[in-house]
């Protein structure tokens, strides 16, 4: 599916709804905005559809961007034994649930974030972060289709894979210089952006930076949990690396043209990356192609085809909880919106993009905890 415009732009799936097309053409026709991309998994969202990526000329858009900045995925690789995961998983899934705050809930007393002070921050940003408990939220998963996933490749080695954000706090960040690039001051749907020379818009840069190491500190310190209780069941190590790819941020490689990705991972060549379908199939190992035309970008998922009302009114919770199979997972009325139904067909989307992405593993679940 393609459109006429006089800029630039890629969409790279037939399967887009007409929706997000048309919010799509509307970016697009900003005259800040220089050329865009929809990905594979692209469906309508705020302003930007998510799957989207577009580059602009001297602006940053907090909207581009998303509400929960610096949202990506994890994956660690480990040395655990595939055989012994799986006969333990229920009981892992079980104290992994107990371990690490799932939705709303976070710790009782503040956890360690030793680089939080050396950290470029605007004085806002600092007492909003004090204020929601910053410390009290690292480490913890949230909800929505945030998930810790424990799962093994094709050769069997086991991974863990985490997709969460920078909890409430990158809201509010969001939320914050919204108001401020609106012209009515409002959080409401709209193109506007910051000049990334203004005092603003060097503020919104800052704070959303620290959004990004904000919630890379999150994944690694539920890594680490996760790994110590892994531990008190079987005997693993992590490897030596760890794939990290947020999917809400922007970047500039000058300061003056920004890439916005909103739901969409960075791909450059030979960059490794984590495409996650759902809790039956798993999650893909990529390493990219840095496609141009996709502004050296792949999906992040598969991609909704439900809205989380129409999930919960449409899908058959007894079919949905036929797929589990042998995985360790749940699915309940709560969280039926984050069920396979609810999502495309991964397998189709991976097709979809073998220009931007190659596969490196395809990691299927063995344990899957949501909030």
């Amino acid at each position: 599916m393609k459109f006429s415009i006089d800029k630039p732009h890629m969409v790279y799936a037939e399967f887009i709804e007409s929706g997000a097309i048309d919010q799509f053409k509307n970016v697009m026709a900003q005259p800040w905005v220089l050329r865009g991309a929809l990905m594979p998994d692209a469906h309508r969202g705020y302003t930007l559809p998510i799957g989207g990526v577009v580059e602009t000329d001297g602006v940053i858009s907090p909207v581009f961007v998303g509400m929960d900045i610096g949202c990506g995925v994890c994956a660690q690789p480990t040395s655990f034994n595939y055989d012994e995961v799986f006969d333990l998983r229920y009981r892992i899934r079980q104290a992994l649930k107990v371990a690490i705050p799932l939705g709303f809930n976070h710790h009782k007393k503040p956890k360690t974030w030793h680089e939080y002070d050396k950290i470029l921050k605007t004085d806002w940003f600092n007492t909003l972060f004090n204020d929601r408990g910053g410390l009290k939220q690292i480490g913890t998963l949230g909800g929505g289709n945030h998930f810790i996933e424990i799962g093994a490749d094709e050769h069997k080695k086991v991974w863990i894979i985490i997709h969460s954000g920078s909890r409430g706090i990158g809201a509010d960040t969001a939320k914050h210089y919204i108001r401020m690039a609106h012209p009515e001051g409002k959080v409401k749907d709209g193109a506007y952006g910051l000049d990334v020379n203004s005092q603003k818009g060097k503020d919104y840069i800052m704070d959303m930076n620290i959004c990004l190491d904000f919630a890379l500190e999150n994944r690694v310190q539920m890594i680490d949990r996760i790994m110590y209780i892994m531990g008190r069941f079987c005997e693993g190590t992590k490897d030596a690396w760890i794939i990290n790819r947020t999917h809400n941020h922007a970047e500039s490689k000058d300061g003056r043209y920004w890439i916005h990705r909103k739901g969409a991972t960075h791909a450059e060549y030979g960059m490794m990356g984590v495409v996650p379908g759902n809790w039956r199939d798993g999650s893909f190992i990529v390493k990219g192609k840095g496609n141009p035309d996709s502004l050296y970008s792949s999906s992040h998922g598969a991609g909704r085809v439900l809205g989380r009302k129409a999930a919960k009114i449409t899908l058959d919770l007894g079919e949905q909880r036929s797929f589990i199979g042998d995985i360790a997972a749940e699915v309940t009325s709560s969280t039926l919106d984050e069920a396979p139904g609810a999502y495309k067909d991964i397998f189709e989307v991976m097709r979809q993009q073998t220009e931007l992405v190659d596969i490196g593993a395809h990691v299927k679940p063995i344990i899957n905890v949501k909030g």
